[in-house]
């Protein structure tokens, strides 16, 4: 699914704009990404945590040229899905 479909799910289940279905849309997203450059996850309650994950450094080889490089470590932005949704994804019932 796209942003675009997306938004035009939301509209049409809201019977709002498009155009504000799509500012609204495009506003969540930037909040949750100028959240994690600060470096605070997001929480949204039975969906998922948007998180920061922090990679150790560690070598690598180039096996092309046989050669052993250092990647440095790095910050890499994750999601973790909620019980309630991974259940549901699953197929699971809750009761």
């Amino acid at each position: 699914m796209t942003k675009a479909e997306i938004v035009n799910e939301v509209a049409k289940a809201t019977g709002i704009e498009k155009v504000t279905v799509q500012t609204v849309v495009e506003a969540t997203m930037e909040s949750i990404k100028g959240s994690l450059i600060k470096g605070e996850p997001v929480y949204l309650r039975g969906f998922g945590s948007f998180i920061i994950k922090h990679r150790a450094q560690k070598a690598a080889r180039n096996i092309t040229k046989m050669t052993t490089m250092t990647i440095p470590a790095h910050d890499i932005p994750a999601f973790k899905p909620a019980k309630s949704f991974m259940g549901a994804v699953k197929g699971e019932v809750e009761e």
